[in-house]
């Protein structure tokens, strides 16, 4: 996708059968799998199921990509196929309503697909530096940003604390997140791409099934 020369150096060395490099291509793009599944609204079962699919069928098809810095794209495509794929399979919607399979992402722009990338790896630093907090600014945020919002008083009377000391904990808690180690790797790649080339085009290589 983004002309990454990371991810060229990263397809190169997995097609070389270094597993440390195949074991990094998971790590970066497991959160975008994960981010277009959950935009299915599949199940966690389903979201598994998709995901080992998907990195199945990469295994098989990356000798066959003729850019390397157009996986992400590819990611991209054959994931939204594998999720029709589910769907269908479960009769969970009026197959009339679905795209087929062919229709979908070819034609996606690539900057449609450089945000998706940018939304999951965000909410992926996002999970990491949440997850790092201490219990209790855990669960400040969780109750502040519940839906429907919960009143301070209920906010006060769960955690023990006044009603005038939740703003500046809240604060607090939302300080630590921004100085997370996640969220500062996460915006330095932003910055690297950035200053990198533009994009590489998204479907340099064929999609999973019905590709």
């Amino acid at each position: 996708m983004r002309d990454d020369p990371a991810v060229i150096d990263l397809v190169a060395r997995a097609r070389d059968g270094d597993q440390h490099a195949w074991d990094e291509i998971v790590d970066r793009y497991a959160p975008l799998v994960w981010f277009i599944c959950k935009r299915y609204q599949l199940s966690q079962a389903d979201v598994d199921d998709v995901g080992q699919t998907v990195w199945l069928l990469l295994v098989e098809k990356l000798g066959d990509l003729r850019q390397p810095a157009a996986l992400p794209g590819w990611l991209s495509t054959t994931t939204q196929r594998e999720c029709l794929r589910v769907l269908r399979a479960a009769s969970r919607y009026d197959h009339s309503e679905l795209p087929e399979a062919s229709q979908m992402s070819r034609d996606e722009p690539a900057e449609m697909i450089e945000e998706e990338i940018i939304a999951a790896e965000m909410s992926a630093a996002l999970r990491v530096a949440f997850a790092e907090l201490p219990e209790h600014c855990q669960r400040l945020l969780s109750m502040m940003i519940s839906d429907p919002p919960l009143p301070y008083a209920k906010i006060s009377s769960a955690l023990s604390i006044s009603v005038g000391s939740i703003g500046p904990q809240r604060a607090r808690c939302l300080g630590r997140l921004r100085r997370s180690a996640a969220l500062a790797a996460f915006s330095d790649r932003l910055l690297e791409d950035a200053e990198g080339h533009g994009p590489a085009p998204a479907n340099e290589m064929g999609g999973g099934r019905g590709a």
